[in-house]
């Protein structure tokens, strides 16, 4: 393994910014893994540090196969986490709507240039990313439909979803579109959590790049097969919306079978203590995302509920 500073830039009032890469094997870019972009995603900096571990073992134990080289970076944005803000503290842009970046622009815009200089050449690229509304997701792979996707591959990996979503004009400045333009093999991988750690979920998809990899003959290991995955679209995904504001009661959890005409939440008044709206189910299901913040504002989608059972 070497670990080596993939980005750095000086600052006037505390410690450079550097961006940290973990490498191992050595030949052609086969796999760029990439943790969080954003200072709230600490589960996915928890996956990526899991997974910098594994693959310590694995080049330890001579199992990663010759002519590969393997670029884990847990954290491109230290900053944020040491602050603990989402985004770029000094002026709150996202490091990830400023892909594939510009050299003589603004510090997130130069971040991303920098970065995606050295990354964007990898064969297969995956980013452990984050939704913007706080709730939990079924674990899943997560693909663009910019024309260059691969369904079968994503397969691969043997998580319960793949997911593929149509392209929004703010996408085109993300990490994983660029990656694709770029001829890069990208998938966003979701794990249950963003801001806490859930041991388990990061397990899986660990279990799933591990298996992913070994599939594609760059490293030995053996697994059992995953899941079958189903694949589904965002348009295909029936969403639940608040009409109320208040404190959310949530009665079900992602990853649970539902019926129906049955209540999914609750939104109580704050004040009162009443309840002010009773969420209910449109459909027989299977919830993909649950809200799990314990207050919600009016017309928010606080559940993504995959028609059918499982």
């Amino acid at each position: 393994m070497e670990k080596k500073i993939i980005y750095e830039i000086s600052s006037l009032y505390r410690d450079n910014f550097r961006v940290t890469g973990f490498e191992f094997g050595e030949g052609e870019k086969s796999v760029c893994i990439v943790g969080n972009l954003r200072g709230n995603e600490v589960q996915q900096i928890y996956t990526c540090s899991q997974l910098v571990q594994k693959f310590k073992v694995l080049e330890k134990e001579g199992k990663i196969r010759k002519g590969h080289k393997v670029l884990i970076i847990p954290s491109m944005n230290p900053y944020s986490m040491n602050s603990k803000e989402r985004f770029w503290p000094t002026d709150k842009t996202d490091i990830n709507r400023m892909f594939p970046g510009y050299d003589l622009g603004e510090t997130t815009q130069r971040i991303a240039a920098g970065i995606f200089e050295v990354i964007k050449d990898y064969k297969y690229g995956m980013q452990f990313a984050s939704f913007y509304m706080p709730g939990k997701f079924m674990p899943h792979v997560r693909m663009m439909q910019t024309g260059f996707e691969n369904v079968e591959m994503a397969k691969e990996f043997g998580m319960p979803y793949v997911v593929l979503r149509k392209i929004r004009p703010y996408d085109t400045t993300t990490l994983n579109y660029n990656w694709q333009i770029w001829e890069t093999n990208a998938f966003s991988i979701y794990t249950t959590s963003t801001t806490e750690i859930d041991k388990e979920s990061a397990k899986e998809a660990i279990r799933g790049i591990l298996r992913f990899l070994a599939k594609q003959q760059i490293i030995e290991y053996t697994t059992h097969e995953g899941y079958k995955s189903s694949v589904v679209t965002d348009s295909e995904m029936i969403s639940v919306r608040t009409k109320s504001a208040g404190i959310f009661d949530s009665k079900v959890k992602a990853g649970e079978e539902i019926a129906k005409g049955q209540i999914l939440a609750q939104i109580i008044d704050p004040l009162e203590g009443e309840v002010k709206e009773n969420l209910i189910s449109p459909v027989d299901g299977i919830v993909f995302f649950g809200h799990n913040d314990p207050l919600t504002y009016a017309n928010t989608a606080v559940f993504k509920i995959i028609s059918g059972g499982i």
